[in-house]
């Protein structure tokens, strides 16, 4: 049986990055490069976020999360527009979503 955070990561998580992604190129003019370098993944990356090849499949799934989703990756790449976050600190703010999002589906769930 797979772990909370594996399921999480491996659906949602692509979501919350391609939100991310997204900001940080049409609002804070950031290039597909340097959105790469701060959320460590590649370029080719970023494209798939950016053209909703990747990291969109589940969203109908989830349409109950997306606006707590939405806001917190707003919340994150004014973070890392700003130079608020180090980069270290990133991985952590995803595994805080991630847990966020676990207690909201268990609580949902119960």
């Amino acid at each position: 049986m797979p772990l909370p955070c594996e399921s999480v990561g491996r659906r949602l998580l692509p979501l919350f990055r391609a939100l991310i992604a997204r900001e940080l190129i049409e609002k804070y003019g950031f290039t597909q490069i340097e959105v790469a370098k701060r959320l460590g993944t590649t370029q080719a990356a970023i494209s798939q976020y950016v053209r909703s090849k990747r990291g969109t499949g589940d969203l109908e799934k989830f349409k109950d999360l997306l606006p707590m989703i939405q806001s917190a990756a707003s919340e994150m790449a004014s973070e890392i527009a700003s130079g608020r976050i180090d980069p270290s600190r990133i991985t952590l703010k995803f595994c805080e979503v991630c847990l966020t999002i676990q207690r909201k589906v268990l609580k949902d769930i119960k």
